[in-house]
């Protein structure tokens, strides 16, 4: 079926509206520029009338008066003289002129003494990288070169340090390989400042290579609700140029709209599970403290700690929590019914589509299975002769987009060797957090981040990949142990209002809490 052309309104409407812009805006600059002298004496009377004003006001009163016949004296001496009140007229002009004229500073043209140096030490540098060969009769990188044809755009903060930087560089570098681009962008980092995060732009088609000074993530975003669709989970934020879409975010009184990561889970999601990677102290826990708030709105959680340290006693007994295990035997059994639960769930909504019904209420309600450092059950199993916990996350794995079922598993850079091929294979949505190298990245995510990598990083800062998608940076919002004596009253305060209310058994018995949990609760 042949498309119908748009309406012309509609096709030229756009060019149209461009166009009016343009004369109107070339119309103000020629009538500015035109009236421009008229525009100063106007200013400059002005400012005449205000010094007036100003000196009749400080004048004491016992004096306006000899004041008042001082100045008509002057001006009939001025009316009296031949000629006079035109001088009169030309000397009102002249000084309306003089206070009139514009007193900004020029701005200094091209940079000074210090950031010429700067400039030229980072050309000097670049020699070798960019002059890989002796036939190029006219080298656009030679040392003792000009490094104005280079840098065609440069700016410069107020430390005198590089904020911005247009490189040019030769046809003949090889921009396609990673090799020699990663050790530009690393020589750029370090001459450029450390302890900054620089974001690279290859312009392959016009060799042009644009570098920018990122500014740090906001690391003060406490937990909160988040304006989301159901099957849409905030793994963090990020930076707004890579993103389209911001959240309206509530910090303290004030509320700003900050661009998110949005991991989308369920039926139709391509990247139905994570991986999440750091060293200790990174954030991976904070990070599965926040899933499992987000998950808890809309669906069940069930989670199994491998670290045995006590950083979801929180979740203990809450509605829609299926359990916290901390030992092997809890793993194992938990593990092995989300298994049983899986095919179950495959089960019955086939069985309901082959009878024309939609699928089971309990089928569709989203299941999250949260693994923290799963591998040090790995270890405990071998040693006592059971099962590896990892194998019975296969059918979750493989079959949990069908049957709403999402697995997250965090792990340390120290054991990702002991985590299975299935957690390898089928965690497309990777997660790292904490410091690590250009190298370490590109393992994980399966692409180059385009940042540079610090050393030192905040709690929850790192990097996110959702499939193929690009590499984003990321800070997971501040979500705190609440039963953490090192939590600060605001943070603890976040998570507590965020906890659903703790699950009553049909006998009428409670769950019981431990008593610094009710404590914390009741203040």
């Amino acid at each position: 079926m042949a498309r119908r052309p748009l309406p012309r309104i509609l096709s030229t409407g756009s060019a149209q509206i461009a166009r009016s812009r343009e004369l109107a805006r070339t119309a103000a600059d020629s009538a500015t520029d035109v009236l421009h002298p008229l525009i100063t004496l106007t200013r400059g009377l002005g400012r005449l009338a205000a010094a007036g004003r100003l000196k009749w006001a400080e004048t004491p009163k016992d004096r306006r008066g000899p004041l008042l016949f001082l100045a008509a004296s002057v001006v009939l001496v001025v009316a009296l003289v031949p000629y006079g009140p035109l001088l009169a007229v030309i000397t009102l002009m002249a000084a309306a002129a003089w206070q009139g004229r514009d007193r900004t500073p020029p701005v200094p043209e091209g940079p000074d003494e210090s950031q010429t140096q700067r400039l030229q030490a980072l050309y000097e540098a670049l020699v070798p990288h960019f002059s890989t060969t002796d036939e190029d009769p006219s080298p656009l990188y030679a040392l003792g070169g000009d490094w104005e044809k280079a840098f065609p755009a440069y700016e410069f903060d107020g430390s005198g340090r590089i904020a911005h930087l247009a490189v040019r560089y030769p046809a003949y570098f090889p921009d396609g390989e990673a090799e020699p681009r990663a050790r530009v962008q690393h020589l750029l980092a370090s001459k450029s400042g450390r302890g900054r995060e620089y974001l690279f732009e290859w312009d392959e088609e016009g060799n042009e290579l644009t570098l920018r000074v990122l500014a740090p993530l906001p690391t003060d975003i406490a937990a909160q609700r988040f304006v989301t669709a159901p099957g849409e989970t905030v793994l963090g934020f990020t930076d707004p140029s890579h993103v389209l879409r911001t959240l309206p975010l509530t910090h303290g009184e004030r509320q700003r709209d900050v661009p998110p990561v949005v991991w989308r889970t369920g039926v139709r999601s391509t990247e139905p599970h994570l991986l999440a990677v750091g060293q200790p102290g990174s954030g991976t826990s904070t990070l599965l403290r926040s899933l499992a708030l987000q998950a808890l709105q809309y669906g069940d959680v069930l989670v199994v700690d491998g670290g045995g340290t006590g950083e979801y006693a929180c979740l203990t007994g809450r509605d829609g929590v299926l359990g916290v295990e901390v030992g092997l035997a809890g793993a194992l059994a938990s593990l092995e019914w989300a298994a049983h639960e899986t095919e179950r769930r495959l089960i019955e909504a086939n069985r309901a589509r082959q009878e024309g019904h939609p699928p089971p209420d309990d089928t569709r309600r989203p299941l999250w299975i949260l693994l923290d450092r799963p591998t040090a059950f790995t270890h405990l199993a071998e040693a006592d002769g059971h099962k590896d916990p990892q194998s019975l996350l296969q059918v979750p794995l493989r079959h949990g987009r069908a049957a709403s079922v999402t697995v997250v598993v965090a792990e340390q850079f120290d054991h990702l060797d002991d985590l299975g091929d299935a957690v390898r294979q089928h965690t497309r949505a990777r997660v790292v957090l904490g410091p690590a190298s250009a190298r370490q990245l590109e393992a994980l995510l399966g692409a180059p981040a385009h940042t540079t990598p610090l050393d030192h990083v905040p709690p929850g800062r790192g990097y996110a990949r959702l499939g193929t998608g690009p590499v984003h940076r990321l800070q997971v919002p501040a979500t705190a142990d609440p039963y953490d004596d090192a939590t600060s009253d605001a943070h603890r305060q976040a998570v507590l209002d965020l906890l659903p209310p703790r699950t009553t058994p049909a006998d009428g018995e409670t769950v019981p809490a431990p008593a610094e949990a009710v404590a914390l609760e009741s203040s």
